[in-house]
Parts: structure tokens; C-alpha cells; sequence
């Protein structure tokens, strides 16, 4: 089971970022409502098949979020 309420997360980061869903759609080139589906869907962020091999050992999924750091020439380290 995914623990992580992924709609809140999302909603939450956008107000952080000060952006909306809109906005990353485009960012991604693709549809405001194609991503309002894959965040309100259960299994449309992770793959189902991960989470019941996961439930079938035992285990609940965290998913935990890290902002990435850039580098002082505009790119991402890395």
C-alpha cells in the first residue's frame, strides 16, 4: 500500500513552488487534465505489479521527496 497521499503532495509542492498543475503540464508537454488523472488515480504514479510485489513481502511503500540542488550555472549537479 502507498502510504503517501499523492494529491495533497502535489498540491501541496505546487503552493510551495508557487505553481500551479497547469503549469507543470505544460512544463511536460502534455494536458492539465492528463495529469490531474495520474495524481488522482491509486496506481497512476507507481506501477501496480511493484506494489503488490512489495505487499507480498511484507512491506508498505514511502515515497519521500527530495528537492534537487542546483549548481551555480544554471544545470543540475550531477
Amino acid at each position: 500500500m502507498i502510504k503517501n497521499n499523492i494529491e495533497l503532495d502535489i498540491k501541496v509542492k505546487c503552493i510551495e513552488q508557487g505553481t500551479t498543475q497547469a503549469q507543470i503540464a505544460e512544463d511536460i508537454q502534455t494536458t492539465k487534465s492528463y495529469v490531474n488523472r495520474i495524481i488522482k488515480k491509486q496506481d497512476g504514479v507507481v506501477n501496480k505489479t511493484f506494489v503488490q510485489m512489495l505487499e507480498a513481502l511484507g512491506y508498505d511503500i514511502e515515497l519521500t521527496y527530495v528537492k534537487r540542488k542546483e549548481n551555480t550555472e544554471g544545470g543540475l549537479d550531477g
